[in-house]
């Protein structure tokens, strides 16, 4: 096995090693996301601390790590005595794989045990081998949905619970939870960011000596490792006693209520979801006080557990610039120093004019969490950048009772061109953006890439099923399908019970449902129609809307507009959402409507990414008013499309209405929707096609 990186010879990373020290010091923080661009030392780090890490004591045999002084009562190699035999061990490191299976995580019947005693055992999974432990994994973002609940009922019960394969067990499962990953490949949910106690972003250096000397150690160390790690055996010997004396103060660690108000004010202030916020900075406060030896929070502990605990918890837009985040904080801090201090200079106190709550309202003395740590030994704040990059799972404020208000509209305002664009046409800009509604392809796919859109058939995901192999087996086999299998034909061929043999004809894969990403192809109407200011705001306000939903659903995006003569493609199929935002941005209107045109730019396009990449499925959006004052009869263009699935954004507006855009979609076969009506309802349907909304215009 090879000798893991010294934690203490990590180069700089300040703020990653004080987040994953104040974890090891208390792990009711909450764990740590770690987003950063690739090669900069995320997962080294991160496997690094479990040298670090306390060892534990457990019943001795138990394969859920039961502590001897407080034996799970449910464990399932239970129940044990108080005075069982115990042994001590490490603290385990487990790594979940994205590519896991369901039943690798959770466990599941014990196929050896099975066939050889013929009796019902449970085989554990990776939650249970993670009790009392660190689970990391590795490009989180890239979780498949079925595994994020998993971890999300883990982490909120801190238990695990298997029903399957005829198996009905429950276990303890409380684990650190640490993640990594490249915001580049997307954001995980915001369900799954939220479990994240801290959240850190990490860059490569850009300072010419720190990167020299990250490559100095890492060459010395690929050419030693044990030679290197015998280097900082001593420093890494000074981190473990210290996390040790950290958790040893933490119950006696004190929060005053003066600090307590403050951590209220600052999240508050900062605009966060829930009370889970104010709970994590209170907890990781402590635990960086009893990390700098003291029994007491101060205003500098509260400040910098904050910029470490709230950048991921405020509900900002995935796509907006980077730094918003950082500002608002120290904005909130700010606040609240101000506030503190004017309640220093009026001791007698009086009304709250924010409404808080009396001053003494008996904050906790010292609650169990947080232990963090200054790298450095010095106590230093984390560096305020670490705040500064859009947040993982950011979650965009949904306007669930109101669109851009027609009286604030934005003026039009020249921008640039778009690549190959016109200068001519007005420019009109989108308006605050809105959770719309979910947008599928009825008909279930085969998952020829996972994400979070429409139904499909997949490798992973829930198990619905088994069934014969269709030639070779592609996925997962089903164990307990091809037990059945196996003992039915032995029944049929020996009349007896005999000894049961697995044969290839008894083989049964597994049937997984998931849901895939798709290519999101836009197709907007840049004509003169749509060029009144309110009209093209409302509609570039609805495909900015759509951007993001495709964003976060992990599909790659096209977008085609057409106007004067002809249509264009500003924006072949891609991944980067950003810069189908900056596209829309600079989208010109004016000119007569091609509408025919921009049907067969879409075929096109379409016919051109299907020879590309034929195991993903199109969903096209054509946003118009179904007038065609340009070329052919766009309603010949039809047949062109056929077998697409698609959804007309009808944007006519006005006391008379001609109906084109619905005919135009009975002859598309599309589903129709007005404009108006795109945005989400306070209840979030799961698909497009369900809501009355829709109207099917066939």
């Amino acid at each position: 096995m090879t000798t893991p990186y010294p934690f203490s010879a990590v180069v700089g990373l300040d703020d990653l090693r004080l987040a994953l020290l104040l974890t090891a010091v208390s792990p009711a923080v909450g764990g740590v996301l770690v987003r950063g661009e690739k090669g900069t030392a995320k997962s080294t780090v991160v496997r690094a601390l479990a040298g670090l890490l306390p060892s534990i004591r457990t019943v001795r045999g138990c394969r859920f790590a039961c502590d001897p002084a407080a034996p799970d009562p449910d464990c399932p190699d239970g129940p044990h005595a108080i005075d069982s035999p115990a042994g001590e061990r490490p603290a385990s490191l487990v790594e979940l794989p994205v590519g896991a299976t369901e039943d690798r995580v959770v466990g599941t019947l014990d196929i050896q045990r099975a066939l050889s005693d013929g009796v019902k055992a449970y085989e554990p999974g990776l939650l249970a081998a993670a009790h009392r432990g660190v689970l990391y994994v590795d490009e989180v973002n890239l979780l498949p949905d079925h595994l994020v609940d998993l971890l999300l009922d883990a982490a909120a019960m801190g238990r695990a619970h298997v029903e399957r394969d005829g198996v009905s067990v429950k276990h303890a499962a409380r684990f650190l939870l640490v993640g990594t990953m490249n915001p580049e490949e997307g954001e995980p949910r915001p369900q799954l960011v939220d479990r994240f106690g801290l959240v850190v972003n990490v860059a490569a250096p850009r300072n010419a000596a720190q990167r020299a000397e990250v490559v100095r150690r890492r060459l010395a160390y690929e050419a030693d490792p044990d030679g290197f790690a015998a280097r900082y055996r001593d420093a890494e010997r000074d981190y473990a006693a210290r996390i040790a004396e950290a958790r040893a103060l933490l119950p006696s660690v004190k929060l005053p209520d003066a600090e307590l108000d403050r951590i209220a004010r600052v999240c508050l202030a900062y605009g966060v979801d829930g009370m889970r916020a104010d709970i994590v900075v209170a907890r990781s406060a402590v635990a960086l006080a009893a990390w700098k030896g003291r029994d007491v929070v101060n205003a500098e502990d509260v400040a910098d557990a904050a910029r470490l605990a709230l950048p991921h918890r405020r509900r900002t837009d995935p796509l907006d610039p980077p730094g918003t985040d950082e500002e608002k904080l120290e904005q909130a801090l700010a606040e609240a120093e101000r506030q503190a201090q004017e309640d220093d200079d009026d001791p007698e106190g009086g009304d709250d004019p924010e409404g808080e709550g009396p001053p003494d309202g008996g904050g906790p003395q010292g609650p169990s969490g947080g232990g963090g740590s200054d790298p450095s030994g010095t106590g230093g704040s984390p560096a305020p950048d670490a705040s500064s990059a859009p947040q993982a799972g950011g979650r965009p404020e949904t306007q669930e009772s109101r669109g851009p208000a027609p009286d604030d509209s934005p003026q039009q305002t020249p921008q640039p061109d778009a690549p190959g664009q016109s200068t001519a046409g007005a420019v009109a800009s989108a308006g605050q953006a809105y959770r719309t509604r979910t947008l599928t392809i009825a008909a279930r796919g085969e998952g020829g890439h996972a994400g979070r859109r429409s139904p499909a058939f997949a490798r992973r995901g829930r198990v619905v099923g088994s069934r014969p192999p269709l030639g070779r087996l592609a996925g997962a086999p089903h164990l307990p399908a091809t037990l059945r299998a196996a003992i039915e034909r032995s029944a049929l061929e020996s009349g007896a019970a005999g000894d049961l043999r697995v044969i290839p004809r008894d083989l049964r894969e597994a049937v997984h449902v998931g849901r895939e990403a798709n290519l999101v192809l836009f197709v907007v109407d840049a004509s003169g129609s749509m060029a009144a200011r309110k009209r093209m705001t409302l509609v570039k306000t609805a495909v900015l809307s759509l951007l993001r939903d495709a964003y976060q659903r992990r599909d790659r995006i096209g977008m085609i507009t057409f106007r004067g003569a002809e249509a264009e493609v500003v924006l072949p199929p891609t991944s980067s959402h950003e810069v189908g935002v900056m596209r829309l941005a600079a989208l010109r209107t004016g000119g007569r409507t091609p509408l025919a045109a921009g049907l067969r730019a879409a075929a096109s396009t379409i016919a051109t990414e299907r020879r590309r990449d034929p195991r993903r499925r199109p969903l096209l959006i054509l946003v118009t008013d179904g007038r065609a004052t340009s070329g052919p009869d766009p309603l010949l263009m039809a047949p062109a499309l056929n077998g697409v699935a698609s959804v007309v954004v009808d944007c006519e507006s006005g006391p008379i209405r001609l109906g084109l855009a619905v005919k135009l979609a009975a002859a598309l076969k599309a589903d129709v929707m007005p404009l108006e009506q795109l945005q989400a309802a306070v209840e979030n349907r799961p698909q497009a096609t369900a809501d009355r909304a829709y109207r099917r215009a066939a």
